[in-house]
């Protein structure tokens, strides 16, 4: 019961936590004027001004600082507060040409920091929001987060659909509200993307098997947007992240990040949180060893060259 990790190669870098930007900004690099102008415009309207409390200096992307991201896949709905559905965290080492990723299981019972509430991880978006959130997981995994970027979960749909439909590797074949999704490589629209990524219960692996298909959707809306030639499209998707995401990253924040931290694509190292399922009060949760969390805690400031002595005096 303490955290995994793998090391995988990628041959381009996986923005995940950009999600769909990402894939904009660099498209967007291939036309002039326009385009350009309406990415900037779109990344200026999706700014969301949180304040973080940080236990270290403001990064500097321009000297390739290393940097962390939290990405939050929210579910939101009319009428609805939302909860974050899927929170994956990254950091992001350009010197050491690697990066570390670590998805965190929803259900992981940790304390909600400004709510005096221990509870479901996801809860603490419901509680308080962005703020809230971020906090909770600073708290749990030890270590800062610079920057932020949330996607309403429901845009997947919208999103799927403008590159025309994705096609992943199933690994698991299963049937989900009607739809059935064969094992082995299978293409889907928006509505099917959507359910593909929410199934839960009927995993074996439970929350990790939903994180895998989730970053299975979000890799090939990348690698199919990345394709995208026609401006229309580009118009298109703009206007999907417009109405769906928010982030503190801003334009020239991007830009760095595409000009300076192409070398983290080098590797990849993958961390799974385990932990023991148990009920309180007739509630399902995931306990996290101490053990665990310390030793991940320990492995992600490496990544961030935080040394012991560092993180103790600030």
């Amino acid at each position: 019961m303490r955290a995994k990790k793998q090391n995988k190669k990628r041959k381009t870098w996986l923005w995940v936590t950009l999600s769909i930007i990402g894939v904009l900004l660099l498209g967007a690099g291939l036309y002039a004027g326009y385009l350009v102008k309406r990415t900037n415009d779109t990344v200026a309207n999706i700014q969301e001004e949180v304040k973080i409390e940080k236990t270290k200096p403001v990064v500097n992307l321009e000297k390739k600082d290393p940097i962390s991201i939290l990405l939050m896949g929210v579910d939101e709905r009319k009428g609805d507060s939302g909860r974050s559905d899927s929170l994956i965290y990254m950091t992001v080492n350009p010197n050491k040409k690697e990066m570390h990723m670590v998805s965190i299981p929803r259900d992981t019972r940790t304390e909600i920091v400004g709510n005096n509430t221990t509870d479901k991880i996801n809860h603490a978006y419901a509680f308080g929001g962005t703020s809230m959130a971020i906090a909770t997981v600073q708290k749990f995994l030890g270590v800062d987060v610079d920057y932020f970027v949330k996607v309403n979960m429901e845009s997947f749909k919208q999103i799927v659909d403008t590159v025309g439909g994705i096609e992943i590797n199933n690994h698991l074949a299963f049937t989900y509200e009607k739809e059935t999704f064969e094992k082995g490589p299978i293409t889907l629209n928006g509505e099917q993307a959507l359910k593909y990524s929410r199934m839960r219960y009927e995993d074996p692996d439970g929350d990790f098997g939903r994180q895998l298909r989730q970053r299975k959707v979000i890799e090939a809306v990348i690698a199919k947007g990345a394709n995208v030639q026609s401006i229309t499209k580009f118009g298109d998707m703009l206007s999907v992240v417009e109405n769906n995401v928010k982030t503190n990253l801003s334009f020239d924040n991007m830009w760095d990040m595409v000009s300076n931290y192409r070398d983290a694509s080098s590797k990849m190292v993958q961390h799974s949180i385990e932990g023991k399922d148990t009920k309180i009060d007739g509630v399902y949760y995931l306990e996290v060893p101490e053990e665990a969390r310390t030793a991940l805690t320990k492995e992600l400031q490496e990544s961030l060259d935080i040394t012991p002595s560092t993180a103790s005096s600030n």
